[in-house]
Parts: structure tokens; C-alpha cells; sequence
């Protein structure tokens, strides 16, 4: 199974299935996910975690933080995800970006395809030093692709509804397949890990989100170290 940058699956890149954490939706699931992240980069791997909500990226990167010191974020997205305090918890899936930034896990981060930044996240984006490439400005060509230390958070609902019905959170105007992968192949080094996060399967139509999640899984293995 090759990308499209021609590295094989099991041949040119080592691959393998850890399976699903035990989470309960209880407190202890954000220690889990960060220890995941940092036991997988201590052991070398570039792991690419699959969601679940957004909230995960930040023991992502938290986790691996604690070893490859502050990293670079390309993030693809309808939503900023960068609230101080969403619906009282500073931990939900529209905070992570916030929680990464202020916490110095991160020293850049790119975030492409938002089109629902609201007067909080932009000023939001200005204390942080976000660089927001909205989609009524896209380009792939012109999206700044970050330095190594990379780490890539693709949230699927960043894709119009067309390519990605199953979403929770429907927004209109957004990217196509195509779009996201000619950001990806601009990446000319290693990314130290993933996430793709976000699917909702009660919401698929026979199974078209599941199957670009998967291309997506394939396409980021294939960027990996």
C-alpha cells in the first residue's frame, strides 16, 4: 500500500496498529493519552493518533513535547479550536490550540481552512502569534509549511461537507481532498507525529468519510519519519 510520494507501507515505512486506549471520558484519560504520546516518541516512532475529539492533541503534544522539546504545528481545521474557556472547560475540544500555545509546547502554529473565527479567536490568534490561513484566502501553494520539529492535527470537518459528511459540526466552503493533500506534499521533512480527528460515524453516508480519513492515515505514514 504506497503513498503518493511512492514510500510503501510496511516496506520503505515501518507500520503498526497499537490499538485503541482504554479511555473512560474520566480524568485520567488526558494522562493516558500524553504518557501514549511520549512513550511512542521516546521508542522513536512518529505516532499518529486517530480520534475522538480535538481535545486529544494536547496530551498529543504535550507528550511529545516532553522529548523533541517545542514543535511546529500545521493544523487543518473549520475552527480555530483556540478558546480560552469554552462552555466552562478550558480542556474541550475547541481549547487545545490555547492550552498548547500558552504552555509553550509549541513554538509555531499554521492553521489552514478556518472559516468561523469569531472577534475572540482572532485575538486569540494575535496572542499566540497564530498564522490563520482562512479559507477565503486558500492556496495551497502559498501556506506556510512549518520547520522541523512537525507535528500535523487534521480535524476533517477542515473539508467541505462534499468530501467529509461525517462530521459533528457541518461548515460549508471548506477544502477538498485534493486541497489538503497538495498542503501535505509540501512537507519535505519527517513529522514527528498526527492526528486525525473528529469522524463521526452516526453522520457517514456509506462510508466516504472513513475511507479519506484513511487516505489521509496512509498519506501522513508516508511523511513519517
Amino acid at each position: 500500500m504506497a503513498a503518493e510520494n511512492g514510500r510503501e507501507i510496511g516496506v520503505d515505512i515501518s507500520f503498526e496498529d497499537l490499538g485503541d486506549l482504554p479511555l473512560t471520558e474520566g480524568a485520567g484519560d488526558f494522562e493516558m493519552i500524553r504518557a501514549a504520546a511520549e512513550a511512542a516518541a521516546r521508542a522513536g516512532a512518529a505516532p499518529i493518533f486517530l480520534g475522538g475529539d480535538h481535545m486529544v492533541t494536547n496530551p498529543i503534544v504535550q507528550g511529545l513535547a516532553a522529548v523533541h522539546g517545542p514543535v511546529n504545528i500545521l493544523h487543518f481545521d473549520a475552527h480555530p479550536d483556540t478558546y480560552d474557556d469554552f462552555e466552562g472547560d478550558p480542556l474541550s475540544h475547541a481549547s487545545p490550540f490555547a492550552r498548547i500555545m500558552e504552555g509553550g509546547h509549541a513554538r509555531r502554529l499554521v492553521q489552514v481552512g478556518l472559516r468561523t473565527a469569531n472577534a475572540h479567536c482572532r485575538d486569540q490568534a494575535k496572542r499566540f502569534g497564530a498564522e490563520m490561513v482562512e479559507m477565503r484566502d486558500f492556496a495551497a501553494g502559498s501556506v506556510p509549511i512549518p520547520d522541523a520539529p512537525l507535528y500535523v492535527s487534521l480535524d476533517i470537518d477542515a473539508l467541505d461537507p462534499a468530501f467529509a459528511p461525517g462530521v459533528s459540526h457541518h461548515e460549508p466552503g471548506g477544502l477538498s481532498v485534493r486541497d489538503v493533500l497538495n498542503v501535505l506534499h509540501r512537507i519535505n521533512a519527517p513529522i514527528i507525529g498526527a492526528d486525525i480527528v473528529e469522524y463521526n460515524p452516526t453522520r457517514d453516508i456509506n462510508g466516504m468519510t472513513a475511507v479519506v480519513a484513511a487516505k489521509f492515515l496512509k498519506e501522513l505514514a508516508g511523511l513519517a519519519g
